[in-house]
């Protein structure tokens, strides 16, 4: 809400300081041609009857509006799956450097690919959390309830902007890897193939599928 109040008051004073100039160029050319008649060359033929013409401007401030609301959808939007991408590589991988951040994102990324999970980056990180049948553990074991770390979600804000922007490409080090866990545990996940470790993480790709996921 803020940021498409501070968006309209933008175009309302840009808007007001066009009227302005205008309006002060206006009131100059017509101060130039009474002052500076040029009697030499005016002819008077015949005075008629004023015409007063009324012109309706056109309604940009409701355009304005218009295009700002969709602006503005689109940036919150993309805060939101930036936000989302930050907190998965934050709460499942902050301990395991960039690499490990990284390979998480690659499996959103590969999870978004598929169609299979969701289509946005936020749909793919909290599937499953209105059922409590979470697929990324942090989003239903009330890690969020706790303050971030200050200096890792930082860095993790970074690094996801960075992924988004295209800055730091992906390059696909998991392999096509739609799931991982770590190597604490041995869960039975039939249907998949291990395809590496990165850190402490070993990550499967459903098999008989590609690395492209």
């Amino acid at each position: 809400m803020k940021t498409k109040e501070t968006v309209s008051r933008s175009d309302r004073v840009l808007i007001g300081a066009l009227a302005i100039v205008l309006a002060t160029a206006s009131a100059a050319i017509g101060a130039s041609w009474t002052n500076n008649p040029g009697t030499d060359k005016v002819h008077v033929v015949r005075v008629e009857k004023p015409v007063v013409k009324v012109v309706t401007a056109p309604a940009v401030p409701a355009q304005t509006e218009l295009r700002n609301a969709a602006t503005n959808t689109v940036l919150a939007r993309l805060l939101q799956e930036h936000k989302c991408l930050a907190e998965v590589m934050y709460y499942e991988a902050r301990g395991e450097g960039e690499d490990g951040q990284k390979a998480v994102a690659e499996v959103v990324f590969h999870r978004m690919n598929t169609g299979a999970y969701g289509h946005s980056i936020c749909a793919v990180v909290y599937e499953g959390v209105t059922t409590g049948a979470c697929q990324f553990s942090f989003a239903c074991d009330g890690s969020r309830s706790a303050k971030h770390e200050p200096g890792p979600w930082r860095e993790a804000q970074a690094l996801a902007a960075r992924i988004m922007a295209g800055e730091e490409p992906l390059q696909n080090t998991t392999d096509g890897a739609v799931a991982f866990h770590t190597s604490a545990v041995q869960p039975d996940w039939s249907g998949y193939e291990r395809t590496v470790q990165i850190g402490n993480h070993i990550f499967y790709r459903r098999q008989g599928h590609s690395s492209g996921a």
